[in-house]
């Protein structure tokens, strides 16, 4: 079975590179730090300290190996790879709502990095899935839980 593949700006590639550098340097030896200190209070059955501690140790692992797996499955989107005619992955996309008359900007990007606080949409979300291969001027249909929602694409650039 091939594993999926990981599609990332080179801002979200070096977002991951960061956070795993900081979780097997500094977070990993903070747990084990707690770990110690908890076995030192001694009866483990009935230690919270130890068992928060495990759990979170889990989770950090679970987190390194998620993103390792992420990594060796990456594919960069150079600057190159991205034009200004066309919505593709990495386009910074201008689009009036034509519902309400407002004016918004999304940024394409792999599932990986997404992050709707600094609108970066996924190109596996519905809004990212209708912008990809449209034009300037194209108005696309958005199916939402709210209903259709329709966008008429003012801009396209290349994102930062």
């Amino acid at each position: 079975m091939s594993e999926k593949e990981v599609i990332l700006t080179p801002s979200g590639l070096k977002k991951l590179e960061e956070e795993l550098e900081y979780l097997k340097t500094v977070k990993r030896k903070e747990v084990a730090e707690r770990i110690k200190i908890a076995i030192g209070y001694g009866d483990l059955s009935e230690n919270s300290e130890y068992e928060d501690a495990k759990n979170e140790q889990a989770f950090i692992e679970g987190r390194i190996l998620t993103i390792e797996k992420m990594l060796r499955n990456a594919r960069v989107i150079n600057d190159d790879d991205v034009g200004t005619d066309t919505v593709s992955i990495g386009s910074t996309v201008v689009v009036k709502d034509l519902e309400f008359d407002e004016e918004m900007t999304f940024t394409i990007v792999g599932s990986a990095e997404s992050d709707p606080v600094e609108n970066k949409i996924s190109n596996e979300s519905p809004v990212g899935m209708a912008l990809l291969g449209k034009k300037r001027g194209d108005v696309v249909e958005v199916n939402a839980p709210a209903g259709i929602i329709r966008y008429q694409i003012l801009d396209i650039q290349k994102s930062d």
